[in-house]
């Protein structure tokens, strides 16, 4: 609710049928390119890509729960559609460049950083905005996770653990600016760190929809070592 509209172009009245992830990700884009050292207005027309990742659409649930008492108007389609989470920063800073969401469950933000990364590696964009967002509006969608046994009941994480019996969801959203080293360096923008090589894969059929294949798993990290030219062993 304290979204600067106007400081994107955006009608107050638009603004408030925007998916707060839209309004997140505005932000998010324009911070991560002033700490890149990049001036967000000096990419219009560049072949900068936008990928983020998304997997709910809880404000999207909350506006059909609401739907007798919702003034359906111009700019609910487009405030509501996932894809335009990411279009919408290519249309406010003028990016041609690839634009999309990513849904893949859990590994959405990561997938996306993946793709950014390919698309520079193919010559496709020369610089790309990478990351993910998620916020917990729906409380169904709690519901629904805890009756397939995927949510921990003490709300605990234990990641890698025996004990682990089950995710918390979190929320927020984070964005990164990539480019390859060399444009990052003639350029002088500040480098964080390095991605050698990414991989992205299916656990396939395991013995549950929502369960992991150990696998799968290990053919993932070591193609994505393959790529990155390392060997585990000396990592």
């Amino acid at each position: 609710d304290l979204f600067d509209p106007l400081f994107f172009g955006i009608s107050p009245r638009e603004a408030r049928v925007i998916d707060p992830q839209q309004r997140l990700v505005l932000e998010l884009a324009w911070e991560a390119l002033e700490d890149a050292g990049i001036a967000p207005g000096s990419l219009a027309g560049s072949d900068t890509g936008v990928f983020v990742g998304a997997s709910w659409s809880d404000y999207s649930a909350l506006a059909h729960q609401a739907a007798p008492h919702l003034e359906i108007g111009p700019h609910v389609a487009t405030g509501m559609h996932d894809s335009i989470i990411a279009n919408r920063v290519s249309y406010a800073l003028g990016l041609q460049g690839p634009s999309m969401a990513v849904d893949t469950a859990c590994s959405s933000s990561l997938v996306a950083v993946h793709l950014a990364c390919q698309s520079l590696w193919s010559g496709e964009s020369d610089l790309a905005l990478a990351g993910g967002v998620t916020l917990n509006l729906f409380g169904p969608h709690y519901l629904a996770m805890n009756e397939i046994g995927a949510l921990s009941p003490d709300g605990r994480c234990k990641a890698f653990d025996a004990r682990a019996d089950g995710m918390v969801r979190g929320e927020g959203a984070a964005l990164v600016v990539v480019t390859p080293l060399r444009v990052a360096l003639e350029r002088g923008l500040p480098v964080y760190c390095l991605i050698r090589g990414s991989a992205v894969n299916n656990d396939g059929l395991s013995n549950g929809l929502t369960a992991p294949n150990p696998s799968a798993q290990e053919a993932l990290l070591r193609s994505a070592y393959q790529r990155a030219d390392l060997s585990p062993w000396l990592v």
